[in-house]
């Protein structure tokens, strides 16, 4: 097993900063002590606004000497971030390379100081993908992700009482540490309990006037509670794409966890499973090549969906279907093929049937095989 995304950072740290975001306890910390050579926490260059000792060195500015590289982990959490990395960066450019690590979205907490524009490149780091676990990857590697899901730990321990353990004090640490230091929230039991309810609405249209309902709160409140578990690499939703000769969906999104195994429902685990590694696609781009890149469903006034859509500048890429079995060709494939100008269907499974239908530009296949395909 590996991490890619090593490689195109040292080569990022050559040009400018780089802020590297994702889920807690996705890797992050691991990831940037390999850039130190180093397995501890404790190496001199890797500096954590969670420790009170390493605080009051970034705030004293006193930095550890004879570190060409420096990591600052989870420092969005002070409220002038910005411009204290700025003032580092400014000073110390050309001598000293900077990795800005956090367990939220960095482009948006932003909070006081001077820009930062044009002084970093951003990178998203992903729970494990098919693709990362094996090159070639096999049903069981499949069989794995789908049982402890793509975070490190307890992919690798591969045991379920401690995937539930761990599970829980995930959690915990996300409402408690990362919630309650980034966001003014006085409800924090609702947003608790937002994050116990959404892994049963995986994959279908989220109504925000529904959770609105169950939480006994105003509509602004509940999709503002999405937003801040989307912010903290929680969930994240979907919009629907458009086509222009069809009455297509516009409003509603579809929403997904970035921990595919919270969810119970076997089809929804896979389908979640599907779209995090669409999404990863989609973000390798933009944060490689710079590429604008869309995650997006299809789904017309009649009901007829397509699971996924990849756009690039806007335009189709290819559109994957979910199935749990290795079924026949879904109905809406052909249907949508005539109406849209989408290169290739792809209708993924978890079994081994792979076959083509040219006539329709589609092609069933397992996510293995889609997995070697998009290769990330």
């Amino acid at each position: 097993m590996r991490r890619d995304m090593l490689p195109i950072l040292l080569a990022d740290l050559e040009e400018k900063m780089v802020f590297l975001g994702g889920p807690r306890q996705v890797g992050k910390t691991t990831l940037a002590l390999s850039l130190l050579n180093d397995a501890k926490a404790t190496h001199p260059a890797y500096l954590s606004w969670d420790d009170l000792a390493d605080r009051k060195l970034l705030l004293a500015g006193a930095l550890p000497a004879d570190q060409k590289l420096l990591v600052f982990d989870e420092i969005h959490k002070y409220r002038q971030w910005r411009g204290l990395i700025k003032g580092i960066y400014d000073k110390q450019r050309g001598t000293r390379k900077i990795l800005v690590t956090g367990s939220a979205r960095l482009d948006h907490y932003r909070k006081g100081g001077d820009s930062l524009q044009g002084r970093y490149h951003y990178h998203r780091l992903h729970p494990l993908s098919l693709y990362e676990i094996n090159p070639v990857p096999a049903a069981s590697d499949l069989d794995a992700l789908l049982a402890f899901g793509g975070f490190p730990e307890p992919f690798l321990k591969a045991d379920q009482r401690h995937w539930k353990r761990w599970q829980r004090e995930r959690l915990s640490r996300v409402i408690q540490e990362d919630l309650i230091s980034l966001e003014q929230v006085k409800q924090v039991s609702q947003v608790e309990l937002l994050a116990s309810v959404l892994p049963s609405r995986v994959g279908s249209p989220l109504s925000i006037n529904n959770l609105r309902q169950d939480l006994e709160v105003a509509f602004e409140t509940a999709d503002r509670y999405i937003r801040i578990l989307e912010n903290l690499y929680f969930c994240f939703r979907i919009p629907p794409h458009g086509l222009p000769n069809l009455r297509a969906a516009k409003k509603e999104q579809k929403l997904y966890m970035w921990d595919w195994s919270l969810c119970d429902d076997p089809a929804a685990r896979f389908e979640n499973l599907v779209a995090s590694q669409l999404l990863k696609y989609c973000h390798h781009l933009e944060d490689t090549e710079g590429d604008q890149m869309s995650l997006r469903f299809l789904r017309d006034s009649a009901g007829r969906e397509i699971d996924f859509i990849v756009t690039r500048d806007g335009k189709p890429l290819f559109a994957v279907e979910c199935k749990t079995g290795e079924r026949d060709l879904s109905r809406n494939i052909p249907y949508f093929a005539t109406r849209s100008d989408i290169p290739v269907f792809y209708q993924v499974h978890a079994g081994a049937k792979d076959v083509e239908f040219a006539v329709h530009r589609a092609r069933i296949l397992p996510l293995t095989a889609l997995a070697g395909i998009l290769k990330v």
